[in-house]
């Protein structure tokens, strides 16, 4: 009878002691994609993005290096779900500068270059 005391005292504990609860743990790079725009000066652009519009300026292509952070360039930079989007760019005066469709990666800057 001592022995089965034991055992049940014995395994209670060792159940009671294990328990952890739920843990969630999120990990990898969030599911965004960056655009932005270029040019000899920096302009002020109205960007549409599969209808959406963005008002946003171009990057001077002198100043601009691939490895500014995008903190820097924040007000530059359009953030977008991956995947392809339809672009159209227009300077302030609406003339259309390009239109193209463009697919974006997950976690990519694309960078395009605009002739003003």
């Amino acid at each position: 009878m001592k022995k089965v005391i034991f055992a049940l005292a014995a395994a209670l504990l060792t159940l009671a002691s294990c328990g952890v609860g739920n843990v969630s743990v999120n990990s990898g790079k969030a599911d965004k994609a960056y655009l932005s725009f270029s040019a000899a000066k920096s302009q002020d652009i109205l960007v549409t993005v599969d209808g959406k519009e963005y008002k946003t300026e171009t990057l001077k292509v002198k100043g601009w290096s691939g490895n500014k952070s995008l903190k820097d360039i924040a007000n530059n930079v359009i953030t977008l779900e991956p995947g392809t989007h339809t672009v159209v760019v227009k300077d302030k005066t609406g003339k259309e500068l390009t239109s193209q469709k463009v697919f974006i990666s997950a976690q990519e800057h694309k960078m395009i270059g605009l002739e003003l």
